[in-house]
C-alpha cells in the first residue's frame, strides 16, 4: 500500500533498524507535528535500557511532548513500524494524538483492530484516526528477519 506516508514510514523502519544494534525488537516509530514536520524520531529500547515500557512509540511521543512543551499532541501523527500494543495505545489515546499510521499487524498483541482496539473505542475520550498496512511487507521483513535469527541462536 503506497500513502502520503511512505516517507514517514521509511524514517520509522531507520529507527527500528537502530534498536538491532542491543538486540532490541526492531520497532521504529516517528511523530509528525500538523505541518508534517518531524517531532520526534525513536525505537524500541527495552533491552538496552532495562525499562519495559521503553517501546518506540512511547519513546517518539515522550520526545515529541518535551518539544512541544506540552503533553497534548492534538494535530501530531504518529508513524510505527508495528501496530501499537495495549500499553502503547492507551498512551496515544491519553496524548491526544490526531492519527496513527502503522505498517505491519501484530496479531499477537496488537490493540489498533487486531486482537484489540483501544484506539477507537468508543468508551474512551479521545479516538484517533487509524491508517494501517504502509510499507506493511517492509515492516514485516524485518521483524520476521530478527526473529528468525533469534530462533537460530
Amino acid at each position: 500500500m503506497t500513502s502520503g506516508y511512505d516517507g514517514s514510514m521509511r524514517l520509522a523502519l531507520e529507527q527500528a533498524a537502530l534498536a538491532l544494534d542491543h538486540d532490541d525488537v526492531p520497532v521504529g516509530a516517528v511523530v509528525l507535528d500538523a505541518d508534517g514536520t518531524v517531532l520526534a524520531r525513536a525505537h524500541n529500547d527495552r533491552e538496552g535500557t532495562g525499562d519495559p515500557t521503553a517501546h518506540a512509540e512511547v519513546l517518539a511521543l515522550r520526545a515529541a511532548a518535551q518539544a512541544k512543551r506540552s503533553w497534548r499532541l492534538e494535530g501530531c501523527t504518529l508513524v510505527v513500524t508495528l501496530e501499537p500494543c495495549t500499553m502503547c495505545a492507551g498512551a496515544i489515546v491519553l496524548s491526544r494524538v490526531a492519527r496513527v499510521v502503522y505498517g505491519a499487524v501484530d496479531d499477537k498483541a496488537g490493540a489498533a483492530g487486531s486482537l484489540w482496539d483501544v484506539l477507537r473505542d468508543r468508551r474512551l475520550n479521545h479516538r484517533p484516526e487509524v491508517l494501517s498496512g504502509v510499507l506493511a511487507e517492509d515492516c514485516a521483513a524485518l521483524l520476521r528477519t530478527f526473529f528468525a535469527d533469534n530462533r537460530l541462536r
